[in-house]
């Protein structure tokens, strides 16, 4: 039996995170230590949906134009500024932004740091306004996570029954037309990535042991995430991946855009942890990115030396964490204004990660090229004070 996907009652219903702790829904979202996409930007979404006049896909809260302002950014015509969320070439978002409006789920691939899940996030966020449908992928997640669950309590007391069952963020997505995300999806056992096959082939969701369905409303789709470096891990299979529009996220293409990067993101985290400025830091987190770059591209940024790369990532978003790091130990333990002191640390821990191999890389680096480059004495001590 086929169950229209209005009849669907359970599965349009959601408490809301605080139901039951005695708080308000928004002033626990103000006091969030990260909010949601759509609670941060909430002023932005909404300045763009009141004066956004292009066509809508059904239930999107945004155009596609709109959606990707609001992700690379702009001004309003009211002069409304809309910051930034990815740094990037336009015409990935736009790509991305296209694929969620048609029939194809979307997957951002990508090695570490390129900021998928965020992506992701205000994908969701502005399409659907709430990015909170999530199924976090590892090697442990179960099939019930994707399709959906059982209150076994229900279960045992009165046998298989819509009360009984548990919608996973899927099946709502699926029976509200919103967007779905899944993160790390090669993290995922093959035989669990399957199960999305029907899902966005035939965008349907049986539940045989009720003898039902749930059909996805127009509106429905899915953004999946995926290391480039975790191929062979659970590789797709060619079934799954004909089901995925796959856009590739690439680096930072120089330096500048790399710093812009961190220093926009840094300065949203240490707003959020008060801690002290950007601005008063702009020199070390150039630093900081020019060591992961030039040890992740193996040569310096003048093309003369060849360097051996360590077996990290040496990603964007871990030299934002090491950014963040420093700026913290400059308020807590300084003055307030970052030095190569505060940096120092968090980049041999990113560096170091095997501690035979990296170790000799790290002070090969050390030597050979930070030793004898102008300006950056202070920094040469503070990583070799670190790194005895």
């Amino acid at each position: 039996m086929s169950v229209p996907v209005a009849s669907v009652e359970p599965t349009t219903v959601r408490p809301p995170v605080s139901e039951g702790l005695g708080e308000d829904v928004s002033e626990s979202a103000d006091e969030a230590l990260r909010p949601h996409a759509e609670h941060a930007f909430a002023a932005e979404l909404a300045a763009l949906a009141a004066q956004d006049d292009r066509p809508r896909p059904a239930r999107w809260r945004l155009s596609p134009w709109a959606v990707a302002t609001y992700l690379l950014g702009g001004t309003l015509p009211d002069g409304t500024v809309i910051t930034p969320k990815y740094v990037g070439p336009r015409r990935i978002v736009e790509v991305a932004v296209t694929t969620l409006a048609t029939d194809r789920a979307l997957l951002l691939l990508g090695v570490p740091g390129t900021a998928k899940t965020w992506v992701s996030e205000h994908l969701a966020a502005a399409v659907s306004g709430d990015s909170t449908l999530l199924v976090q992928g590892t090697a442990g997640t179960p099939e019930e996570a994707i399709r959906y669950g059982w209150n076994y309590a229900q279960l045992l007391a009165h046998g298989p029954s819509r009360d009984a069952l548990v919608p996973s963020p899927v099946m709502r997505a699926m029976a509200e037309g919103m967007t779905a995300r899944v993160e790390e999806l090669t993290r995922i056992p093959a035989d669990v990535q399957d199960t999305l096959i029907t899902i966005l082939s035939e965008k349907v969701l049986p539940i045989p042991e009720l003898g039902q369905e749930v059909q996805a409303v127009r509106g429905f789709n899915v953004i999946a995430t995926a290391n480039d470096r975790d191929r062979g891990v659970n590789e797709l299979s060619s079934a799954l991946r004909r089901r995925f529009n796959t856009v590739v996220l690439p680096l930072p293409e120089s330096a500048d855009a790399e710093v812009d990067i961190v220093s926009r993101r840094v300065d949203q985290i240490g707003r959020s942890l008060d801690l002290p400025a950007v601005p008063e830091g702009i020199d070390e987190i150039r630093r900081v990115v020019t060591v992961f770059r030039e040890l992740r591209d193996g040569v310096t940024a003048d093309g003369r030396t060849k360097l051996k790369s360590p077996s990290g990532t040496l990603s964007t978003a871990e030299a934002i964490s090491v950014v963040t790091g420093g700026l913290a130990l400059a308020a807590h333990f300084g003055d307030g204004v970052l030095r190569a002191s505060d940096v120092a640390a968090g980049i041999l821990g990113a560096v170091v990660r095997d501690p035979a191999a990296d170790r000799v890389i790290w002070q090969e680096y050390l030597e050979a090229v930070v030793r004898e480059r102008d300006g950056w004495k202070d920094f040469y001590r503070a990583c070799r004070e670190v790194s005895a």
